[in-house]
């Protein structure tokens, strides 16, 4: 049976002789399938991220892997990550490794070896996500079958309705088909990245890394950061700016403890302690 992603589009017909404002017409009423497609799968996402949660809390980590557009979409995501909520807890392999970030790797994606490989090392406390628009990609299907073997829990990311018994469950962006037959870099990645941003930002927030849609623990590693810092501890406090660094310094530029030292009142080491206590969160706590 065709998948759904590989059918030709009937918006499609004669496109190539449109005008340009024509084509961009046709393709953007086409990405409004997207958002329908992503709200239809929120229940699903949802599980996925309940899931993903409770294993980074039980010191387990999330795992992407994918190829082509999926798997670079599962790196970028992955390294959004750290510097945004400091957290080293989504990693993302992509087929292919390094050299897939910037050039196709022919041949990759039907790489079963290395996509068993990558899963290697997960444990039973960690969850594994494949992305793969088809469903079938050997590579991401071979990862996460592995990666059930090793008691890990598994879900799968995909465009087609598709069913493996081994999966804890999966989430289906139903995009149908693209501008461009097959062409799974639009309307299917799309859908991809939204799902993406959901689960690693979702299971973020309910770890306690964000505070009233501030990132409270992001990384001050460059002048933006540390400028975006101090507004974050000024918001949370109502200090102004130069208090504010002035505990930003003063906590080890970590913007969530210096928040608790001016709230509190307290030592960089009693605020950490504080912090330790209550999970981590700053709900709550001040």
């Amino acid at each position: 049976m065709m998948r759904e992603t590989e059918r030709a589009n009937p918006a499609s017909k004669g496109i190539d002789a449109l005008s340009v404002g024509r084509i961009l017409e046709v393709m953007h009423s086409g990405d409004r399938e997207v958002f329908e497609a992503v709200g239809r799968a929120l229940p699903q996402i949802e599980k996925v991220i309940e899931s993903a949660a409770t294993a980074i809390g039980a010191g387990g980590r999330v795992f992407y892997a994918g190829a082509g557009t999926s798997g670079r979409l599962g790196v970028m995501d992955a390294a959004e990550v750290r510097p945004t909520f400091s957290s080293d807890d989504f990693i993302a392999f992509i087929a292919g490794g390094g050299a897939a970030l910037t050039q196709a790797v022919e041949g990759a994606e039907d790489d079963e070896a290395k996509g068993a490989q990558a899963a290697g090392s997960l444990t039973g406390k960690d969850v594994a996500i494949g992305i793969s628009a088809s469903g079938r990609t050997p590579y991401v299907i071979a990862f996460l079958e592995k990666a059930k073997q090793r008691g890990a829990s598994a879900w799968l990311v995909s465009s087609n309705a598709v069913r493996y018994p081994f999966l804890d469950g999966a989430v289906t962006l139903l995009t149908g088909p693209e501008i461009v037959a097959g062409s799974t870099r639009l309307k299917a990645a799309t859908a991809q990245k939204l799902c993406l941003n959901m689960i690693s930002t979702v299971t973020m927030i309910k770890l306690g890394k964000v505070y009233d849609g501030l990132m409270v623990d992001v990384q001050p590693a460059n002048k933006k950061l540390v400028e975006r810092a101090v507004r974050i501890i000024s918001a949370c406090t109502g200090a102004g700016n130069k208090t504010s660094m002035e505990y930003l310094e003063k906590s080890g530029m970590n913007p969530k403890t210096a928040v608790v030292m001016i709230k509190k009142n307290a030592s960089r080491e009693e605020a950490a302690r504080l912090l330790r206590e209550n999970g981590g969160r700053l709900r709550g706590l001040i």
